[in-house]
């Protein structure tokens, strides 16, 4: 198990905290045990105190003045990264903050690596694994949903769902090994019992957990939703007014869209990434034979369809046998078109039962009135609300590295039931409890994985 210490080596790490560039303000970021003794110099005569801001001249090493700052000092523990921070706060003129960095390593600070702070603070106990990738989550937040999963997260609701599955497992795992120091005893039906049940409920409860997974994705990088259809049923317009301002091309020409066009928009609280397509023409000339191999790839990649129609064309559409194939009830929504167009006819294309099987969800639009877009937003949010699986009152959304450690948990606990079942020998089932442990403990950073923890730190902005 990976026990938590001090992140320094006795350095001290200093990075500039606000994106570069002219503004009201700059912040930089110090940490180490150099972070008192620098505010000492600068406040001269004044000793620092702890979480106070104090007003200072900046002055390097020369003696020259650089600007009036505001400096403010953590004392360790009780700071971001558990060590004592320094935090300067200038006026945003990019060239000051850049002379007040220079100046800092000057007095023997070097520069932060991308997510040490945050590294940091994760080595020091200040947050566990799970904590420290909900800060990028929260830097990233396209959506209110996405941030609110960030917050929960940031503030352990994940590290407390992952205790009670490792409090769970621990009084397992404690049982079995009762029975491997006494090799002599069986285990008895009424412990045989226990632990079956234990185990199963411990995989139904991670088995839970990893259906987030699709979830958690969506939150991050946004719902993928690909407009379909034939040219000219005006895929490029809905994706305008969907949009409300002018992104694609629009022409009364069939076959203007020859390539993929992606924009976001935020919807109910969920980000959305709408994707407008080259029409799937059945003659297609070569250049949009390359837009309609595009668009292809992208059915499968899309997490919702919208089969976009003309309402005013009695004929249904004719799709590829891929497209027609990926167009199901659960993911995929067919939109008639420039309703605005359609004459009093018996049938129209949205009404019509022969059009596709099986039948999807159906909603009439016309984007050059706007009629039916409230319900098609509407629509879109219900498909990002349907991914969520709830946890109480938590909103609970794993990220790809969870899902692998619970997937790899939940494999563990199967065969540990099996094995159980099937009366195996004790130390195997217990072999297989402790790596099911150890997977527990990779999403905390319970685990000392050096590797892991700088691949993921790394991905982390400079001076967080």
């Amino acid at each position: 198990m990976f026990v938590p210490m001090l992140a320094s080596k006795g350095d001290t790490i200093v990075a500039l905290a606000t994106p570069v560039g002219t503004s009201a303000i700059a912040l930089l970021r110090v940490s180490g045990p150099l972070a008192e003794p620098i505010a000492r110099q600068l406040l001269e005569t004044v000793p620092p105190t702890s979480r106070t801001a104090t007003r200072a001249d900046y002055r390097d090493c020369s003696g020259a003045l650089l600007d009036d700052v505001l400096l403010t000092l953590f004392r360790a523990p009780a700071s971001y990264t558990g060590e004592d921070v320094l935090e300067l706060s200038c006026h945003g003129n990019p060239f000051i903050a850049q002379k007040i960095l220079e100046d800092l390593v000057a007095r023997g600070c070097r520069h932060a690596a991308p997510g040490e702070f945050t590294q940091r603070a994760f080595l020091s106990g200040n947050m566990d694994l799970a904590q420290a990738e909900a800060v990028m989550d929260l830097i990233h937040a396209r959506g209110e949903r996405a941030l609110a999963a960030a917050n929960q997260q940031l503030r352990g609701a994940l590290g407390r769902h992952m205790q009670a599955l490792i409090d769970g497992l621990l009084a397992a795992l404690a049982r079995v090994e009762a029975y491997i120091d006494f090799p002599e005893e069986d285990l008895p039906p009424e412990d045989q019992d226990w632990l079956s049940e234990q185990i199963a409920k411990l995989q139904v409860s991670v088995s839970k957990l990893i259906q987030t997974n699709h979830y958690g994705n969506i939150l991050r990088a946004g719902l993928r939703v690909a407009l379909l259809g034939e040219p000219n049923v005006g895929k490029s317009s809905l994706l305008n007014a969907l949009l409300g301002r002018d992104r694609a091309l629009v022409s009364p020409t069939p076959g203007t869209t020859r390539d993929y066009l992606e924009e976001p928009l935020l919807l109910g609280g969920y980000a959305f990434r709408l994707i407008d397509t080259a029409g799937l023409n059945e003659n297609p000339e070569a250049i949009e034979q390359q837009g309609i191999e595009k668009t292809l790839s992208l059915v499968d990649e899309a997490d919702l369809l919208l089969l976009v129609i003309d309402a005013s064309q009695p004929q249904p559409p004719t799709l590829p046998d891929s497209v027609v194939s990926a167009l199901t009830p659960d993911r995929a929504l067919l939109v008639a078109n420039k309703t605005d167009l359609v004459a009093t006819r018996s049938t129209t294309p949205l009404q019509s039962p022969s059009v596709l099987s099986p039948q999807l969800p159906r909603i009439a639009t016309s984007a050059l009135t706007e009629t039916g877009l409230d319900a098609l937003r509407a629509a879109l949010v219900s498909h990002a609300e349907s991914f969520h699986v709830e946890h109480g009152a938590e909103l609970i959304a794993i990220n790809a590295r969870h899902a692998d450690s619970l997937s790899r948990a939940k494999d563990g606990l199967v065969r540990a039931l099996t094995q159980l079942r099937s009366q195996a020998p004790i130390e195997l089932i217990a072999s297989e409890l402790r790596d099911t442990l150890d997977a527990f403990g990779e999403i905390a950073g319970r685990v000392d994985n050096e590797r892991m923890l700088d691949q993921l730190f790394a991905s982390f902005c400079i001076g967080k």
